[in-house]
C-alpha cells in the first residue's frame, strides 16, 4: 500500500471526493481515506504525479 498525506479535507464529503478521485485512476484499488489523520492509502503501481494531479484537481493538496 502507498500512503499519502492530504491537506484540506475537513468533512465526510471530502473523504468521498478523495476516494472517488483515487478510485477513478486506472490500476488503483483498495482505497482507504482517513479524515482524522489526513491520509489516503491505496494499492497499485501508479505514477505519483497522476495521483497528485487527481487530488489537486478536486481542490486538495498532497503533502510530501
Amino acid at each position: 500500500m502507498t500512503t499519502i498525506t492530504i491537506k484540506g479535507m475537513s468533512c465526510p464529503h471530502c473523504v468521498a471526493s478523495t476516494t472517488n478521485a483515487l478510485e477513478g485512476i486506472a490500476d488503483i484499488s483498495d482505497v482507504i481515506v482517513d479524515l482524522e489523520k489526513n491520509l489516503a492509502s491505496y494499492s497499485g503501481d501508479v505514477d505519483p504525479q497522476v495521483v497528485k494531479d487527481a487530488i489537486t484537481g478536486i481542490g486538495f493538496e498532497v503533502i510530501g
